[in-house]
């Protein structure tokens, strides 16, 4: 692995930025029914996209990393599209949401931070203009390393019926060199939601919190 300088990682005043080196994406749906409750007719689904591409400053320390994240945008797009579409094509029916990183050994935590801004605001411009903030969790892993995406209402983080997370992992990534970039959405709440508490159908504040 070559160490990450300047040279290799771009420009860094942000007029170059380093390639968008994509390996694999994959797509994982979960579709409950009940825990153990009654049945629902429909169920419950929860669906992540990961995508895995190279690290371009791992190896080294970089100082200025910043201006990556605007290279990673049309990834974010496509991937909260693709998101989406696995859960039936619907924007509107779409009630969660997360983001989280996996660092390849290679790399550090700083670099898991890639993704809040073109994976948060992907999903927003996807689904309308979601007001909540996206919540994210992030860490340095080897290959096949599980990561739980939390997530939350869109539009209300205070939606006690939507704290859930979805345990992700890729058996072959991220390699030293790579990072795993995750979006994940859900269509409800949780299977059996009864902990009380502020309802979706409540929702008036409109600040992302209430």
């Amino acid at each position: 692995m070559t160490p990450a300088t300047p040279a290799a990682a771009g420009t860094q005043g942000g007029s170059s930025l380093p390639p968008v080196e994509l390996r694999k994406i994959v797509t994982v749906v979960e579709e409950t029914f009940h825990d153990g409750g009654p049945r629902a007719s429909e169920p419950r689904r929860k669906a992540a996209v990961v995508a895995v591409i190279r690290n371009p400053y791992a190896g080294g320390y970089v100082e200025v990393i910043e201006p990556f994240m605007e290279a990673l945008k049309p990834l974010g797009l496509r991937m909260a599209r693709r998101l989406v579409e696995a859960l039936g094509g619907d924007a509107t029916r779409i009630e969660a949401y997360g983001k989280g990183t996996v660092v390849g050994i290679g790399g550090e935590l700083e670099h898991g931070a890639f993704w809040h801004v073109p994976g948060g605001y992907a999903m927003r411009e996807v689904l309308g203009g979601a007001k909540a903030i996206v919540p994210s969790s992030k860490k340095i892993g080897v290959a096949g390393t599980a990561i739980d995406i939390p997530v939350h209402h869109i539009n209300a983080a205070y939606v006690r019926s939507h704290f859930d997370a979805m345990e992700v992992r890729v058996q072959d990534a991220p390699r030293a060199d790579e990072l795993m970039l995750v979006l994940v959405m859900t269509d409800g709440p949780r299977i059996h939601a009864r902990m009380g508490g502020l309802k979706a159908v409540d929702i008036s504040v409109g600040d992302g919190q209430r």
